[in-house]
């Protein structure tokens, strides 16, 4: 049979009134079929079918334990004005797993970093034998993911390592998985062997629906890290591009980065790295209600120390693959406040007065007995030493902080300490007094978190004091690195400093910044006055005539305090400028790999610690009639110790002599062919 003839037997049999009629019923069932998939199946199917589940994040809770701002206020069992306490905290996600759990939504609690560094409570982690409080309220609490911030390498990666082993790492995964995508452990280090990091995670919740993980650390955390030792970190990028194609191979539906970076670098992820739906950031301390969305990534972030419990109320369709944020439909915060409204979940309670009978054990030992309990009162102030303000400039806690360092380095070594200083990163937060009972006390834990962080070499937790010699020159250095770092690099450079006063230009701190690489170049001239203050006690104003100006000579010698974590960045600040060359009191350059020749140790061979001096220094104020020691009223206000001036910028004059010798040239071009234009004109 031809093929005419098969499409003319086809024709004939389906051309009859009851074929076509047949035909026709067929075809709009069809087309009412496809209508309805359309219709229902992108919109209609888009209410049935969704998955609605509730994220719930924190960040930096940096040892907020108990609640605070200030500790005294905590009053069990009353409301109170104090934020924070992983027990709070517990009871805030139960309330919502409860309510959830009524309506068979899940929820997912999720880490982004910091949970260790900067209170008292994380001075536990290196003594050994025990996991810290947070990591153990985490795993009561249930966080399903949690990331490695800059501050758990606060003591190293071989204490963190041990630290994640007491905690019952690599079988703790499964309670709460510990993610470091782009940490590369070297070979044979506890962290690689025993599989204490892991790069990914998924979760399964309702219906199905996977949701997978992953966790960086952004190259600015990587830059403040105290110490990571001989860890390796991979571009972010790269591996988050690498993450997400290892979760949808492995069938996730959605994609949740958590991120210790800040908003600036988590942006940048965002609209470089296509396919993270959540990005829960940490390391910037800033609370985002709501979300913000950037290349249809939503971006998160819960604040610090445990003041909020950020809240992301979501609905997923599976049909259409959309994802989309329900809590202002619901009337859901995007943030909880974790106040004194809260009671005490009685199980994570247990685990926090566990770990806090451990440390008053310790805060026993290493003040010789002179404090019993981290709540014991210090002294009393009739106001607020003022919390940094990251803006390089001079603040009152930061007055205080250096003072201490100054006048009590001196009582120990018996040499007067001419210039103190301290970064302003390292002075974690302000000292509040009690605003309830009898009001203005101040509690060992409330100075603890102003200057708790770092480690040293005696295996106690908290900086160690160093002690050295600079000539004037090497001083104005410091000074100049302090200026450029804060104005190029980041405010938390900024040096404080005690029996000092100085003026600056920030704007001639950075000559420029070199375009695409975008490094800032150093101005090296911005200081335009530097005085040592040459009497005793407290810092007058610079008017006061107790200052002369900073020898630049080279014939005197300075006795300078800092701590441990500032001179370990002499050396990486020498590679930018001029070198810095800490001496002994004879004017020899010392062998900064011999920490003997520069520390300041106690009789039993501990170190001096920042917040010791601190301490020391609060509770030997004048006592007041109450016979507790009273912070005088001189902390209530700054001095002018550092002093902003703005001049006309070094760049500016750079930019003018270029342009005129770029018109020079341009000028003298044109002559000359002018000129030569004219000779060829008159040869013709």
């Amino acid at each position: 049979m031809t093929d005419r003839n098969i499409l003319t037997k086809f024709s004939s049999h389906f051309l009859n009134k009851s074929s076509i009629l047949y035909f026709i019923v067929i075809a709009c069932f069809f087309i009412i079929a496809g209508w309805s998939i359309q219709v229902y199946g992108e919109e209609g199917a888009s209410q049935d079918e969704e998955v609605n589940f509730t994220i719930l994040h924190t960040n930096d809770e940096h040892s907020a334990v108990i609640p605070h701002s200030p500790a005294k206020d905590f009053r069990p069992g009353e409301k109170d004005p104090t934020i924070g306490g992983f027990a709070r905290l517990a009871s805030a996600v139960e309330e919502v797993r409860d309510r959830k759990e009524e309506k068979g939504e899940p929820v997912l609690l999720f880490n982004a970093g910091d949970f260790i560094g900067g209170g008292a409570f994380c001075w536990l982690v290196p003594q050994g034998n025990i996991p810290d409080p947070e990591l153990s309220a985490m795993h009561e609490i249930g966080y399903d993911a949690a990331i490695i911030g800059n501050h758990e390498y606060d003591y190293g990666p071989n204490i963190l390592a041990d630290y994640l082993i007491a905690a019952g790492y690599p079988e703790a995964h499964e309670k709460t998985k510990m993610l470091a995508s782009n940490t590369i452990p070297p070979e044979g280090h506890p962290m690689e062997e025993k599989e204490l990091l892991r790069q990914t995670g998924i979760m399964e919740i309702e219906n199905d629906i996977k949701i997978g993980t992953f966790g960086l650390i952004g190259n600015q955390a990587i830059l403040v890290a105290s110490d990571t030792g001989d860890l390796e970190f991979a571009d972010q990028h790269k591996v988050a591009r690498k993450s997400i194609d290892k979760l949808e191979d492995e069938g996730a539906d959605i994609i949740v980065a958590l991120t210790h970076s800040g908003i600036p670098e988590d942006k940048e992820l965002a609209r470089s790295v296509d396919g993270i739906d959540v990005i829960v950031g940490g390391h910037c301390h800033t609370a985002i209600a709501p979300p913000k969305e950037v290349n249809d990534t939503l971006i998160v972030q819960a604040g610090a120390y445990l003041e909020f419990l950020g809240h992301l109320e979501l609905a997923y369709n599976p049909v259409t693959e959309e994802l989309r944020v329900r809590n202002e439909e619901k009337n859901r915060p995007f943030l909880i406040p974790i106040d004194g409204s809260l009671p005490m979940h009685e199980e994570t309670a247990k685990v926090v007065e566990k770990y806090k009978e451990e440390l008053n054990s310790l805060v026993r030992e290493i003040t010789d007995g002179k404090f019993e309990s981290v709540m014991d009162t210090v002294a009393r102030a009739d106001f607020v030493l003022e919390d940094i303000r990251l803006e390089a400039t001079e603040t009152t806690v930061g007055n205080f902080v250096t003072d201490a360092m100054r006048q009590i380095t001196t009582e120990k070594t018996g040499d007067n300490v001419d210039v103190a200083f301290q970064a302003d990163g390292n002075i974690r937060r302000g000292i509040k007094p009690s605003q309830t009972g009898n009001g203005g006390e101040i509690s060992f834990y409330d100075i603890s978190k102003a200057v708790g962080i770092g480690y040293g070499e005696d295996g106690y937790a908290g900086y160690p004091i160093t002690s050295f010699y600079l000539d004037g020159r090497e001083l104005m250095l410091v000074l100049e690195t302090s200026a450029f770092l804060s104005e190029g690099i980041s405010p938390a450079t900024f040096f404080h400093s005690s029996g000092l006063h100085y003026v600056y230009e920030p704007g001639n701190a950075v000559l420029f910044n070199i375009p695409i690489l975008d490094v800032p170049v150093p101005g090296l001239n911005s200081i335009n006055e530097a005085e040592i203050y040459t009497g005793e006690g407290k810092q007058p104003p610079p008017d006061s005539g107790e200052f002369e100006p900073v020898d630049t000579s080279g014939e005197e010698l300075y006795h300078i305090v800092t701590d441990t974590y500032i001179l370990s960045h002499f050396k990486m600040v020498a590679d930018i400028l001029p070198v810095v060359e800490p001496k002994n009191a004879q004017g020899e350059a010392l062998d900064l790999n011999n920490p003997e020749e520069y520390l300041v140790h106690h009789d039993d061979g501990r170190e001096l610690k920042v917040w010791e001096t601190v301490v020391n220094y609060a509770a030997n104020q004048p006592e007041g009639e109450d016979g507790i020691a009273q912070i005088p009223d001189y902390y209530a206000q700054t001095h002018q110790r550092v002093i902003h001036e703005d001049g006309f910028p070094h760049v500016v004059w750079v930019i003018v002599i270029v342009v005129l010798i770029a018109g020079g040239i341009t000028l003298l071009v044109r002559r000359r062919k002018i000129r030569r234009r004219k000779q060829q004109q008159s040869s013709i």
